[in-house]
């Protein structure tokens, strides 16, 4: 018990101060500002009552007014002696504004040291800020929060260029399937005269470009929708091999284009409690990510299982090896691996995925090495369910 208390005596216990050369220094300054107070108050006293002031004064009455001694000596009584304590008040009241002057203008060094060290802070000049030595700790936090406001102009400017890529490729990439589906159909209107197949052909070119039109806008509107300040959540219990099942179903068509297999290894019954709607759109984003870059006539693994109260998800690809650098950013906002592909998306969807699993209180990475590219999913066990109700979860 005595010990616990030790413990919470020296936790309780207010941190040392930084400043100990600061304090070590205004302790010796003032010091020597006492000493230098008292060696002039020393030095007048002694001037105005045991030196030679007396003689002086009288000697200066005798040559400005011509005065003999003796009435040099009765003005100087009358002026100086008689207001003596006035005049050694007036002697210690000069030495401690002199003093105190210079004392000050020592100390308020400091603030304007520091004042500049602000103004630093908004520079783009990559030089560290440097103040006195005793101000170090100070240096230090103005030094971190300098660095610490670059990286975040950085990110901000970076996020920035990333929207204005994301508005570029947009407008180039729903002018083309709209320029072409347009021409289609007026080739269609101006020549009713074509035969049945190429009538066909043409429309079905038409609905596959409007089809991208539509997965472009999609993604586009994620935008807004993800990057709300709430989001609400609405729980159910769910069968996740059932969702994968018919998650899988749907892909059935991609898959066959080009010549894909998809295997699913989970238990014949998986219950889980979550947003079922979300969490299919973030099974869809790590579906549709392995179906664009896999090998073509490969297969693609699910597996999802329980471990400790967490279910774990694993999608498995073959594909390309993705470098490290490149797996870093993987699942940030309108990152693409291949800006070159055209069926690569604007790049949201890793981070939807993202954003959708935090709110499940999950995570998510990835990984690639020779030529496997496995994305695990871990999401916590529900400890209740809340079945039809709505949560609202700050992002």
């Amino acid at each position: 018990m005595k010990n616990k208390n030790n413990k919470n005596i020296k936790n309780n216990a207010k941190p040392k101060s930084g400043f100990r050369q600061l304090r070590t220094k205004i302790a010796c300054q003032t010091a020597g500002m006492l000493v230098m107070a008292a060696v002039f108050v020393y030095s007048g006293y002694s001037f105005l009552l045991r030196g030679n002031f007396a003689s002086r004064v009288q000697s200066v009455f005798q040559t400005v007014f011509g005065m003999d001694e003796a009435a040099a000596a009765k003005l100087y009584g009358r002026t100086f002696r008689s207001h003596m304590d006035i005049l050694i008040v007036l002697s210690l009241l000069a030495v401690f504004a002199v003093l105190l002057h210079i004392y000050l203008g020592w100390f308020s060094r400091y603030f304007e040291e520091i004042s500049k060290g602000l103004d630093a802070l908004f520079t783009d000049t990559p030089a560290e800020i440097s103040l006195s030595p005793e101000l170090l700790r100070i240096e230090r936090k103005l030094n971190l929060a300098k660095h610490t406001i670059g990286r975040q102009k950085n990110e901000m400017l970076l996020s920035e260029q990333r929207k204005n890529d994301l508005i570029m490729y947009l407008a180039h990439d729903l002018k083309t399937p709209l320029s072409t589906a347009l021409s289609y159909l007026h080739l269609l209107r101006d020549e009713p005269t074509l035969n049945r197949q190429l009538q066909e052909k043409y429309l079905s070119i038409c609905l596959s470009k409007a089809q991208r039109l539509e997965c472009l806008i999609n993604e586009f509107l994620e935008i807004a929708k993800y990057n709300l300040s709430h989001i609400a959540l609405q729980y159910s219990e769910i069968d996740l091999a059932r969702l994968l099942e018919q998650l899988v179903y749907e892909f059935t068509p991609i898959l066959e284009k080009k010549g894909l297999s998809c295997r699913i290894e989970a238990a014949d019954c998986l219950p889980f409690t979550c947003d079922a709607d979300k969490m299919m759109r973030v099974f869809d984003n790590l579906l549709q990510n392995a179906v664009i870059y896999s090998f073509d006539h490969t297969e693609i693994t699910i597996t999802a299982k329980y471990c400790e109260n967490v279910l774990i998800l694993e999608f498995a690809n073959h594909g390309s090896t993705i470098p490290e650098e490149k797996l870093a950013h993987i699942f940030e906002q309108f990152y693409r691996l291949d800006p070159e592909r055209s069926t690569a998306g604007t790049g949201l969807g890793l981070a939807v995925a993202k954003q959708i699993i935090a709110l499940h209180k999950g995570t998510v990475c990835a990984s690639s090495k020779d030529g496997l590219t496995v994305f695990t999913v871990r999401l916590p066990e529900q400890k209740e369910i809340i079945s039809g109700s709505n949560r609202i979860v700050n992002q």
